[in-house]
């Protein structure tokens, strides 16, 4: 089902749809800051991997996990430095994805993480309050794999429409470019995907500290 968020009544409706779809092991469409996404329990194996499936990518390519508030990076991730708490400090909610080592106490099954997770904190209010009533998502972008990401529910729908459960309808993105992905996993970081955030925009965050990013591309 399709839900619209044009007033406060229809957005309510559509995050209470999205949070029972999500609470039941169901993929969700969703709205965020960069393109729109295709989301499940980060903490349900089944539902990950019907993700996965849906965008046609297999598990050498596991989904980044969003979250509703900066506090929850060390609920998830251990040994965060010190330049990528500064990233996250001055560019989260918004679109940076930070790869750090995963907790290994977590119940999950992401893919082939290597001991590795992708995290961002989106900044859009649609999906911070689902996220607040689900807790972390893995997220990928909306998109069979190798298609361009949706920016519009009409394109996520023409895409995943008989996978997913319920699509939240929120527009058009208000950005075009997926989020900026930032290898956190060791002493000096590096993008591992360009995006939103330039790295002269990361690094401009990053000399006072004495540190830089490189550009693996």
């Amino acid at each position: 089902m399709r839900f619209p968020t044009t007033d406060d009544s229809e957005r309510q409706a559509a995050i209470d749809a999205a949070t029972v779809a999500i609470r039941r092991g169901e993929l969700v469409v969703l709205p965020t800051d960069t393109v729109y996404g295709i989301a499940a329990d980060a903490f349900d194996a089944v539902a990950v991997a019907g993700l996965l499936e849906a965008k046609g990518r297999g598990r050498d390519m596991p989904p980044p996990v969003l979250v509703s508030a900066a506090t929850t990076l060390d609920a998830l991730a251990t040994g965060v430095p010190g330049y990528a708490r500064a990233l996250v400090e001055a560019f989260w909610p918004g679109p940076l994805t930070i790869v750090c080592r995963e907790q290994g106490s977590l119940q999950w099954d992401l893919g082939d993480t290597r001991g590795t997770v992708a995290i961002r904190m989106p900044d859009h209010p649609v999906a911070l309050e689902i996220l607040e009533r689900t807790g972390p998502l893995a997220v990928s972008s909306a998109n069979i794999s190798g298609e361009p990401a949706a920016i519009s529910a009409d394109q996520a729908e023409e895409m995943l429409g008989d996978a997913v459960s319920v699509i939240v309808d929120a527009g058009e993105s208000p950005g075009e470019l997926a989020s900026t992905i930032v290898d956190a996993t060791g002493p000096h970081g590096r993008i591992l995907r360009a995006g939103a955030l330039s790295l002269d925009q990361l690094n401009e965050v990053l000399e006072p500290l004495g540190a830089t990013l490189t550009d693996e591309g």
